[in-house]
């Protein structure tokens, strides 16, 4: 993984090409890169960079084999941009997963249709800011094990985000686990771990 913030178009790109030159039957996957280091690597990799520029995430090479699968929920619009981090996320990290978008409680009409296909998922990430409590819903409805993701979406003293997590945090949900404000990826990686385990010993191959 590649943590493109900060980092000059040309040094992802160099990144990307001696990571994928190393690993060329791994997924290399480059997350938070800007909108110039986005385009240099449309350029270098034409075909093979799968480039997503609302979740600022480019990945190259081939995608591992399937294992499990995750449910990646999503309170609003103005969280895409994290939950679309967090899909590709677990993707490269080996899990199926499936975006559930625009199921915030304000409309709880809206996550109740999804329910039963939210369920069927082996673990659930929960993408939501404001008040942050998508999770807690979400924590007494689904059985697998939930990962919490606050985004620094909000209003006024939402504090780019703290409200979100403090309320996740303290959520009155029990089996909640919660990431770091924005952290689509962490929120991926942890999700993808658990599918994967659970789809590989669904499979008989074990845990690995």
């Amino acid at each position: 993984m590649i943590f493109g913030q900060g980092k000059q178009p040309a040094q992802v790109v160099s990144i990307l090409q001696r990571l994928t030159a190393e690993h060329p039957d791994r997924a290399v996957l480059a997350t938070r890169c800007a909108d110039d280091a986005l385009r240099a690597c449309t350029e270098e990799f034409g075909g093979r960079a799968q480039v997503d520029p609302l979740a600022r995430t480019v990945v190259v090479g081939p995608w591992p084999t399937a294992f499990g699968r995750v449910a990646v929920v999503c309170a609003g619009t103005s969280d895409l941009p994290v939950a679309r981090e967090c899909a590709t996320t677990v993707r490269a990290h080996g899990a199926e997963t499936e975006l559930v978008a625009d199921v915030g409680v304000a409309g709880l009409h809206r996550l109740l249709a999804r329910l039963e296909q939210i369920r069927a998922a082996d673990a659930v990430v929960a993408v939501a800011g404001m008040e942050g409590a998508l999770p807690s819903v979400l924590g007494g409805l689904v059985a697998a094990p939930l990962v919490a993701v606050p985004t620094s979406v909000g209003y006024g003293l939402s504090m780019d985000g703290t409200a979100a997590l403090l309320a996740m945090l303290n959520s009155c949900a029990p089996g909640v686990t919660v990431v770091n404000v924005d952290n689509g990826y962490g929120a991926g990686v942890a999700a993808a771990r658990i599918a994967r385990t659970i789809g590989r010993l669904r499979a008989g191959e074990g845990a690995r």
